[in-house]
Protein backbone atom coordinates (compact mmCIF):
# COMPACT_ATOMS: atom_id res chain seq x y z
CA UNK A 1 0.00 0.00 0.00
CA UNK A 2 1.12 3.42 -1.04
CA UNK A 3 1.55 6.25 1.99
CA UNK A 4 1.43 9.73 1.10
CA UNK A 5 4.66 11.61 2.85
CA UNK A 6 4.25 13.18 5.72
CA UNK A 7 4.33 17.04 6.11
CA UNK A 8 5.30 19.45 8.78
CA UNK A 9 1.97 21.57 10.19
CA UNK A 10 1.66 25.69 9.55
CA UNK A 11 2.05 25.86 13.42
CA UNK A 12 5.45 24.28 13.61
CA UNK A 13 6.96 26.62 10.67
CA UNK A 14 5.38 29.61 12.69
CA UNK A 15 7.01 28.89 15.91
CA UNK A 16 10.12 28.75 14.49
CA UNK A 17 9.98 31.79 13.57
CA UNK A 18 9.01 33.87 16.05
CA UNK A 19 11.22 32.05 18.35
CA UNK A 20 14.46 33.55 16.12
CA UNK A 21 12.34 37.34 15.61
CA UNK A 22 11.33 37.53 19.09
CA UNK A 23 14.12 37.76 20.98
CA UNK A 24 15.61 39.71 18.43
CA UNK A 25 12.58 42.45 18.33
CA UNK A 26 13.20 42.14 22.48
CA UNK A 27 16.96 43.25 22.34
CA UNK A 28 16.19 46.02 19.89
CA UNK A 29 13.69 47.35 22.37
CA UNK A 30 16.04 46.93 25.20
CA UNK A 31 19.56 48.92 23.21
CA UNK A 32 16.68 51.87 22.32
CA UNK A 33 15.37 52.64 25.82
CA UNK A 34 18.29 51.71 28.22
CA UNK A 35 21.40 51.16 26.30
CA UNK A 36 22.53 52.00 22.96
CA UNK A 37 25.98 49.88 22.47
CA UNK A 38 23.92 46.85 22.62
CA UNK A 39 23.11 47.21 18.82
CA UNK A 40 26.42 45.89 17.73
CA UNK A 41 25.03 42.87 19.43
CA UNK A 42 21.47 42.90 17.75
CA UNK A 43 23.76 43.10 14.79
CA UNK A 44 25.21 40.18 15.33
CA UNK A 45 21.99 38.35 16.57
CA UNK A 46 20.69 39.48 12.94
CA UNK A 47 23.44 38.59 10.88
CA UNK A 48 22.85 35.42 12.87
CA UNK A 49 18.86 35.25 11.95
CA UNK A 50 19.04 35.72 8.08
CA UNK A 51 22.36 32.90 8.19
CA UNK A 52 19.43 30.54 10.42
CA UNK A 53 17.03 31.75 7.55
CA UNK A 54 19.04 31.26 4.89
CA UNK A 55 20.14 27.86 5.31
CA UNK A 56 16.06 27.06 6.81
CA UNK A 57 15.14 28.56 3.59
CA UNK A 58 17.71 26.51 1.82
CA UNK A 59 16.49 23.65 4.05
CA UNK A 60 12.96 24.39 3.36
CA UNK A 61 13.54 24.29 -0.88
CA UNK A 62 15.19 20.96 -0.59
CA UNK A 63 11.95 19.34 1.65
CA UNK A 64 9.70 20.84 -1.02
CA UNK A 65 11.77 19.68 -4.17
CA UNK A 66 11.82 15.96 -1.95
CA UNK A 67 8.03 16.06 -1.80
CA UNK A 68 7.67 16.91 -4.93
CA UNK A 69 9.80 13.76 -6.12
CA UNK A 70 8.02 11.66 -3.87
CA UNK A 71 4.39 13.00 -5.23
CA UNK A 72 5.53 12.65 -8.51
CA UNK A 73 6.57 9.04 -7.69
CA UNK A 74 3.42 8.60 -5.76
CA UNK A 75 0.98 9.15 -8.93
CA UNK A 76 3.38 7.53 -10.79
CA UNK A 77 3.08 4.28 -8.97
CA UNK A 78 -0.95 5.32 -8.66
CA UNK A 79 -0.74 4.75 -12.59
CA UNK A 80 1.28 1.64 -12.67
CA UNK A 81 -1.30 -0.15 -10.00
CA UNK A 82 -4.46 1.55 -12.36
CA UNK A 83 -2.71 -0.05 -15.49
CA UNK A 84 -2.47 -3.70 -14.04
CA UNK A 85 -5.84 -3.39 -11.96
CA UNK A 86 -7.55 -2.28 -16.15
CA UNK A 87 -5.04 -5.66 -17.63
CA UNK A 88 -6.28 -7.59 -14.93
CA UNK A 89 -10.12 -6.29 -15.70
CA UNK A 90 -9.65 -7.19 -19.68
CA UNK A 91 -7.63 -10.70 -18.71
CA UNK A 92 -10.74 -11.61 -16.53
CA UNK A 93 -13.16 -10.27 -18.92
CA UNK A 94 -11.64 -12.45 -21.84
CA UNK A 95 -11.60 -15.50 -19.26
CA UNK A 96 -15.08 -15.17 -18.82
CA UNK A 97 -15.56 -14.93 -22.71
CA UNK A 98 -13.44 -18.02 -23.21
CA UNK A 99 -15.63 -20.12 -20.85
CA UNK A 100 -18.80 -19.05 -22.24
CA UNK A 101 -17.70 -19.94 -25.55
CA UNK A 102 -16.08 -22.90 -24.41
CA UNK A 103 -19.82 -24.14 -22.68
CA UNK A 104 -21.30 -23.13 -26.17
CA UNK A 105 -18.66 -25.34 -27.94
CA UNK A 106 -19.64 -27.91 -25.51
CA UNK A 107 -23.14 -27.43 -26.52
CA UNK A 108 -22.96 -28.25 -29.69
CA UNK A 109 -20.29 -31.22 -29.10
CA UNK A 110 -23.21 -32.94 -27.23
CA UNK A 111 -25.79 -31.67 -30.24
CA UNK A 112 -23.45 -33.59 -32.53
CA UNK A 113 -23.35 -36.41 -30.48
CA UNK A 114 -26.58 -37.21 -30.84
CA UNK A 115 -26.88 -37.13 -34.07
CA UNK A 116 -26.09 -40.03 -36.39
CA UNK A 117 -26.73 -39.43 -40.03
CA UNK A 118 -25.13 -36.59 -42.26
CA UNK A 119 -28.33 -35.21 -42.97
CA UNK A 120 -29.14 -34.26 -39.25
CA UNK A 121 -25.89 -33.59 -38.35
CA UNK A 122 -25.60 -31.07 -41.35
CA UNK A 123 -28.61 -29.37 -40.54
CA UNK A 124 -27.96 -29.00 -36.48
CA UNK A 125 -24.51 -27.91 -37.44
CA UNK A 126 -25.86 -24.98 -39.11
CA UNK A 127 -28.59 -24.26 -37.15
CA UNK A 128 -26.32 -24.35 -33.72
CA UNK A 129 -23.37 -22.14 -35.70
CA UNK A 130 -26.79 -19.19 -36.69
CA UNK A 131 -27.61 -19.41 -32.78
CA UNK A 132 -24.00 -18.97 -30.91
CA UNK A 133 -23.27 -15.97 -34.08
CA UNK A 134 -26.25 -14.17 -33.93
CA UNK A 135 -26.45 -12.19 -37.39
CA UNK A 136 -29.59 -11.96 -38.41
CA UNK A 137 -28.54 -11.04 -41.92
CA UNK A 138 -25.69 -13.72 -42.19
CA UNK A 139 -26.06 -16.55 -44.36
CA UNK A 140 -24.32 -20.20 -43.01
CA UNK A 141 -23.84 -22.66 -45.06
CA UNK A 142 -22.58 -26.12 -44.99
CA UNK A 143 -20.76 -27.65 -48.13
CA UNK A 144 -19.85 -31.48 -48.20
CA UNK A 145 -16.85 -32.75 -50.40
CA UNK A 146 -17.57 -35.64 -52.28
CA UNK A 147 -13.92 -37.28 -52.73
CA UNK A 148 -15.09 -39.62 -55.58
CA UNK A 149 -16.08 -36.74 -57.57
CA UNK A 150 -14.16 -34.14 -56.52
CA UNK A 151 -16.68 -31.75 -56.51
CA UNK A 152 -18.25 -29.65 -53.42
CA UNK A 153 -22.40 -30.50 -52.20
CA UNK A 154 -24.99 -28.21 -50.09
CA UNK A 155 -25.63 -29.72 -46.90
CA UNK A 156 -27.74 -27.36 -45.23
CA UNK A 157 -28.06 -23.47 -45.77
CA UNK A 158 -29.60 -21.52 -43.13
CA UNK A 159 -30.42 -17.88 -42.60
CA UNK A 160 -32.29 -16.02 -39.38
CA UNK A 161 -32.71 -19.97 -38.05
CA UNK A 162 -34.62 -20.82 -41.27
CA UNK A 163 -33.80 -22.82 -44.28
CA UNK A 164 -32.83 -20.60 -47.32
CA UNK A 165 -32.10 -21.68 -51.32
CA UNK A 166 -28.87 -20.93 -52.42
CA UNK A 167 -27.94 -20.91 -55.45
CA UNK A 168 -24.10 -21.93 -55.88
CA UNK A 169 -24.85 -26.00 -54.86
CA UNK A 170 -21.53 -26.60 -55.55
CA UNK A 171 -19.87 -23.70 -54.08
CA UNK A 172 -18.71 -20.50 -55.82
CA UNK A 173 -14.75 -19.01 -56.04
CA UNK A 174 -14.60 -18.43 -52.46
CA UNK A 175 -15.41 -22.01 -51.61
CA UNK A 176 -13.11 -23.20 -54.45
CA UNK A 177 -10.04 -21.15 -52.79
CA UNK A 178 -10.67 -22.70 -49.97
CA UNK A 179 -10.58 -26.03 -51.56
CA UNK A 180 -7.38 -25.33 -53.13
CA UNK A 181 -5.53 -23.80 -50.27
CA UNK A 182 -7.24 -25.62 -47.39
CA UNK A 183 -6.75 -22.71 -45.25
CA UNK A 184 -9.57 -20.30 -43.39
CA UNK A 185 -11.12 -17.28 -45.36
CA UNK A 186 -11.98 -14.19 -43.53
CA UNK A 187 -13.31 -11.05 -45.70
CA UNK A 188 -14.10 -7.70 -44.87
CA UNK A 189 -15.62 -6.58 -47.84
CA UNK A 190 -15.31 -9.11 -50.94
CA UNK A 191 -15.42 -5.94 -53.36
CA UNK A 192 -11.90 -5.22 -52.24
CA UNK A 193 -10.13 -7.85 -52.28
CA UNK A 194 -7.58 -8.36 -55.59
CA UNK A 195 -7.51 -12.21 -55.30
CA UNK A 196 -11.32 -12.83 -56.69
CA UNK A 197 -12.88 -11.20 -59.44
CA UNK A 198 -16.17 -9.87 -58.67
CA UNK A 199 -17.79 -9.82 -61.96
CA UNK A 200 -17.47 -13.91 -62.12
CA UNK A 201 -19.06 -13.25 -58.19
CA UNK A 202 -22.27 -11.61 -59.58
CA UNK A 203 -22.60 -13.94 -62.13
CA UNK A 204 -22.29 -17.24 -59.57
CA UNK A 205 -24.53 -15.42 -56.97
CA UNK A 206 -27.52 -13.42 -56.91
CA UNK A 207 -27.48 -12.58 -53.44
CA UNK A 208 -25.07 -9.76 -52.08
CA UNK A 209 -22.01 -11.03 -50.80
CA UNK A 210 -19.72 -8.60 -48.73
CA UNK A 211 -18.53 -10.09 -45.59
CA UNK A 212 -16.67 -13.85 -45.42
CA UNK A 213 -16.05 -16.12 -42.40
CA UNK A 214 -15.47 -19.59 -43.49
CA UNK A 215 -13.24 -22.30 -42.55
CA UNK A 216 -12.59 -25.70 -44.21
CA UNK A 217 -13.03 -28.98 -42.38
CA UNK A 218 -10.58 -31.34 -42.04
CA UNK A 219 -9.48 -34.47 -40.73
CA UNK A 220 -6.47 -36.44 -40.97
CA UNK A 221 -5.31 -34.63 -44.08
CA UNK A 222 -8.48 -34.53 -45.94
CA UNK A 223 -11.43 -32.26 -46.70
CA UNK A 224 -14.59 -33.00 -45.21
CA UNK A 225 -16.29 -29.81 -45.90
CA UNK A 226 -16.72 -26.19 -45.94
CA UNK A 227 -18.42 -24.29 -42.83
CA UNK A 228 -19.58 -20.91 -44.36
CA UNK A 229 -20.86 -17.68 -43.09
CA UNK A 230 -21.18 -14.59 -45.18
CA UNK A 231 -23.16 -11.16 -45.00
CA UNK A 232 -24.32 -8.62 -47.49
CA UNK A 233 -22.83 -6.11 -44.70
CA UNK A 234 -19.27 -4.86 -45.17
CA UNK A 235 -16.87 -5.44 -41.83
CA UNK A 236 -20.08 -8.22 -40.12
CA UNK A 237 -17.23 -10.47 -38.65
CA UNK A 238 -14.38 -10.19 -36.64
CA UNK A 239 -11.09 -12.30 -36.12
CA UNK A 240 -12.23 -13.34 -33.26
CA UNK A 241 -15.02 -14.85 -34.67
CA UNK A 242 -12.57 -16.58 -37.18
CA UNK A 243 -10.98 -18.22 -34.35
CA UNK A 244 -13.88 -19.23 -33.13
CA UNK A 245 -15.34 -20.78 -36.14
CA UNK A 246 -12.37 -22.73 -36.79
CA UNK A 247 -13.08 -24.12 -33.13
CA UNK A 248 -16.33 -25.33 -34.03
CA UNK A 249 -14.84 -26.50 -37.80
CA UNK A 250 -12.72 -29.07 -35.65
CA UNK A 251 -15.11 -30.42 -33.72
CA UNK A 252 -17.53 -30.25 -36.99
CA UNK A 253 -15.46 -32.00 -39.10
CA UNK A 254 -15.03 -35.21 -36.92
CA UNK A 255 -18.68 -35.23 -35.98
CA UNK A 256 -19.15 -34.94 -39.74
CA UNK A 257 -16.82 -37.93 -40.33
CA UNK A 258 -18.32 -40.03 -38.21
CA UNK A 259 -22.20 -39.12 -39.66
CA UNK A 260 -20.55 -40.75 -43.11
CA UNK A 261 -19.18 -43.78 -41.56
CA UNK A 262 -22.38 -44.23 -39.94
CA UNK A 263 -24.46 -43.72 -43.22
CA UNK A 264 -22.17 -45.86 -45.08
CA UNK A 265 -22.62 -48.55 -42.57
CA UNK A 266 -26.43 -47.76 -42.94
CA UNK A 267 -26.06 -48.04 -46.73
CA UNK A 268 -24.40 -51.52 -46.89
CA UNK A 269 -27.24 -52.74 -44.30
CA UNK A 270 -29.63 -52.22 -46.52
CA UNK A 271 -28.38 -52.12 -50.13
CA UNK A 272 -27.06 -54.77 -52.35
CA UNK A 273 -23.41 -54.29 -52.64
CA UNK A 274 -23.39 -55.97 -56.36
CA UNK A 275 -26.14 -53.44 -57.55
CA UNK A 276 -26.32 -50.94 -55.04
CA UNK A 277 -30.50 -51.60 -55.04
CA UNK A 278 -31.90 -51.46 -51.54
CA UNK A 279 -32.40 -55.02 -49.76
CA UNK A 280 -36.06 -57.67 -49.42
CA UNK A 281 -35.52 -56.76 -45.41
CA UNK A 282 -35.55 -53.04 -46.30
CA UNK A 283 -38.28 -53.35 -48.65
CA UNK A 284 -40.62 -55.10 -45.89
CA UNK A 285 -40.80 -52.12 -44.05
CA UNK A 286 -40.71 -49.73 -46.35
CA UNK A 287 -43.77 -50.81 -48.25
CA UNK A 288 -45.38 -51.16 -45.54
CA UNK A 289 -44.95 -47.46 -44.02
CA UNK A 290 -46.03 -46.44 -47.30
CA UNK A 291 -49.23 -48.83 -47.84
CA UNK A 292 -50.26 -47.06 -44.65
CA UNK A 293 -48.94 -43.32 -45.63
CA UNK A 294 -51.14 -43.60 -48.91
CA UNK A 295 -53.92 -45.60 -47.10
CA UNK A 296 -54.39 -42.51 -45.07
CA UNK A 297 -54.42 -40.14 -48.17
CA UNK A 298 -56.65 -42.64 -50.22
CA UNK A 299 -53.65 -42.80 -52.76
CA UNK A 300 -52.66 -46.11 -54.58
CA UNK A 301 -49.36 -47.55 -54.80
CA UNK A 302 -48.09 -49.83 -57.11
CA UNK A 303 -45.70 -52.77 -57.15
CA UNK A 304 -44.01 -53.91 -60.58
CA UNK A 305 -42.10 -57.07 -60.02
CA UNK A 306 -39.09 -58.23 -62.43
CA UNK A 307 -37.02 -61.27 -63.67
CA UNK A 308 -34.24 -61.38 -65.80
CA UNK A 309 -35.32 -64.39 -68.84
CA UNK A 310 -33.44 -67.42 -68.99
CA UNK A 311 -30.62 -65.58 -66.55
CA UNK A 312 -29.34 -69.24 -65.94
CA UNK A 313 -27.86 -69.27 -69.51
CA UNK A 314 -25.48 -66.51 -69.35
CA UNK A 315 -23.71 -67.68 -66.15
CA UNK A 316 -23.79 -71.17 -68.11
CA UNK A 317 -22.05 -69.58 -71.24
CA UNK A 318 -19.89 -66.61 -69.88
CA UNK A 319 -19.71 -67.64 -66.02
CA UNK A 320 -20.92 -66.22 -62.92
CA UNK A 321 -18.80 -62.96 -63.41
CA UNK A 322 -21.00 -62.38 -66.71
CA UNK A 323 -23.98 -62.98 -64.73
CA UNK A 324 -22.96 -60.24 -62.38
CA UNK A 325 -22.52 -58.16 -65.29
CA UNK A 326 -26.04 -58.56 -66.14
CA UNK A 327 -27.42 -57.83 -62.86
CA UNK A 328 -25.73 -54.62 -62.64
CA UNK A 329 -26.27 -53.55 -65.91
CA UNK A 330 -30.01 -54.27 -64.95
CA UNK A 331 -29.41 -52.14 -62.05
CA UNK A 332 -28.47 -49.45 -64.07
CA UNK A 333 -31.66 -49.56 -66.41
CA UNK A 334 -33.81 -49.32 -64.08
CA UNK A 335 -31.92 -46.46 -61.84
CA UNK A 336 -32.11 -44.09 -64.77
CA UNK A 337 -35.95 -45.51 -65.96
CA UNK A 338 -37.70 -45.68 -62.54
CA UNK A 339 -36.02 -41.96 -60.95
CA UNK A 340 -38.54 -40.25 -60.13
CA UNK A 341 -38.86 -39.22 -56.89
CA UNK A 342 -39.84 -41.68 -54.00
CA UNK A 343 -39.55 -44.59 -56.36
CA UNK A 344 -38.30 -47.62 -54.46
CA UNK A 345 -35.91 -49.81 -56.42
CA UNK A 346 -34.89 -53.15 -54.55
CA UNK A 347 -32.83 -56.47 -55.77
CA UNK A 348 -35.91 -59.00 -54.33
CA UNK A 349 -33.09 -61.62 -54.64
CA UNK A 350 -31.42 -63.64 -57.40
CA UNK A 351 -32.18 -62.45 -60.35
CA UNK A 352 -35.59 -60.39 -58.68
CA UNK A 353 -36.15 -56.97 -58.78
CA UNK A 354 -39.30 -55.42 -57.92
CA UNK A 355 -40.15 -51.61 -57.90
CA UNK A 356 -42.26 -49.61 -55.62
CA UNK A 357 -44.05 -45.92 -57.22
CA UNK A 358 -46.06 -43.77 -54.63
CA UNK A 359 -49.13 -42.26 -56.17
CA UNK A 360 -49.27 -44.31 -59.31
CA UNK A 361 -52.23 -45.81 -60.71
CA UNK A 362 -52.07 -49.12 -62.57
CA UNK A 363 -52.35 -47.80 -66.29
CA UNK A 364 -49.66 -45.83 -65.41
CA UNK A 365 -47.27 -48.81 -63.72
CA UNK A 366 -48.38 -51.14 -67.01
CA UNK A 367 -46.79 -47.88 -69.09
CA UNK A 368 -44.07 -47.60 -67.06
CA UNK A 369 -43.32 -51.61 -67.17
CA UNK A 370 -44.08 -51.85 -70.81
CA UNK A 371 -41.42 -49.01 -71.75
CA UNK A 372 -38.75 -50.35 -69.50
CA UNK A 373 -39.60 -53.93 -71.13
CA UNK A 374 -38.63 -52.30 -74.48
CA UNK A 375 -35.62 -50.20 -72.49
CA UNK A 376 -33.97 -53.86 -71.59
CA UNK A 377 -34.33 -55.70 -74.98
CA UNK A 378 -33.21 -52.56 -77.03
CA UNK A 379 -29.81 -52.37 -74.55
CA UNK A 380 -27.83 -54.99 -75.35
CA UNK A 381 -24.95 -55.63 -72.48
CA UNK A 382 -21.54 -56.61 -73.92
CA UNK A 383 -19.97 -60.11 -72.39
CA UNK A 384 -16.77 -60.91 -73.48
CA UNK A 385 -16.69 -58.77 -76.22
CA UNK A 386 -20.28 -59.74 -77.69
CA UNK A 387 -23.08 -58.06 -77.56
CA UNK A 388 -25.57 -60.46 -75.79
CA UNK A 389 -29.58 -59.56 -75.71
CA UNK A 390 -31.27 -59.06 -72.78
CA UNK A 391 -35.09 -59.44 -71.93
CA UNK A 392 -36.67 -59.21 -68.89
CA UNK A 393 -40.57 -60.01 -67.47
CA UNK A 394 -42.90 -57.93 -65.54
CA UNK A 395 -45.76 -58.39 -63.24
CA UNK A 396 -47.90 -55.24 -62.00
CA UNK A 397 -50.30 -55.06 -58.77
CA UNK A 398 -51.51 -52.00 -57.22
CA UNK A 399 -52.48 -51.28 -54.01
CA UNK A 400 -55.76 -51.44 -52.46
CA UNK A 401 -57.09 -52.30 -55.93
CA UNK A 402 -55.49 -55.02 -56.27
CA UNK A 403 -55.14 -56.13 -52.64
CA UNK A 404 -54.88 -55.00 -48.84
CA UNK A 405 -52.41 -55.18 -47.36
CA UNK A 406 -48.01 -56.00 -48.18
CA UNK A 407 -48.27 -59.55 -48.72
CA UNK A 408 -51.46 -59.90 -50.51
CA UNK A 409 -49.61 -57.12 -52.87
CA UNK A 410 -46.56 -58.79 -52.96
CA UNK A 411 -47.93 -62.41 -54.36
CA UNK A 412 -50.44 -61.00 -56.62
CA UNK A 413 -47.60 -58.73 -58.33
CA UNK A 414 -45.10 -62.50 -58.32
CA UNK A 415 -48.33 -64.29 -59.90
CA UNK A 416 -48.80 -61.91 -62.49
CA UNK A 417 -44.79 -61.84 -63.48
CA UNK A 418 -45.19 -65.56 -63.83
CA UNK A 419 -48.57 -65.19 -65.69
CA UNK A 420 -45.64 -63.05 -68.05
CA UNK A 421 -43.16 -66.00 -67.57
CA UNK A 422 -45.76 -68.54 -68.82
CA UNK A 423 -47.35 -66.29 -72.00
CA UNK A 424 -43.57 -66.52 -73.66
CA UNK A 425 -41.58 -64.03 -71.53
CA UNK A 426 -40.29 -60.35 -72.27
CA UNK A 427 -43.50 -58.83 -71.42
CA UNK A 428 -45.93 -57.36 -68.95
CA UNK A 429 -48.69 -58.71 -67.31
CA UNK A 430 -50.95 -57.14 -64.55
CA UNK A 431 -53.83 -57.82 -62.61
CA UNK A 432 -56.81 -57.59 -63.60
Amino acid sequence: MIQQPKQRSLKYYTFLVVSLLVPLIGFFIYATQYQTSFFAFITIALLVNILLLSLFYRRLKMKKSGLKLQREEFFEKANVLKADLENESLVIASFRKKIIAYSQLKGIVEKLSMCLSQEDSAHTLCHEVGRLFEHGDATIILYLFDAATGDLAIAAAERNQRAVNIKSKRGDIFDNWIMKNLQPLYLEDARNDFRFDQEKVQEEEARVIRSILSVPLVVNNKLVGILRLDSPEASRFHKEDLRFLRTIGDVAGVALENAQLYDKVEDLAIRDSLTGLYLRRYLADRLQEELARHLRRDKSVAFIMLDLDHFKRYNDKFGHTAGDLVLKHMATLMKSHFAGAGNLLCRYGGEEFCVVLPECSKEEAMSLAKKFVELVQNEAVVLRREKTPVTVSAGVAVFPVDARTKEELVQRADQMLYEAKRKGRNRVCGAP
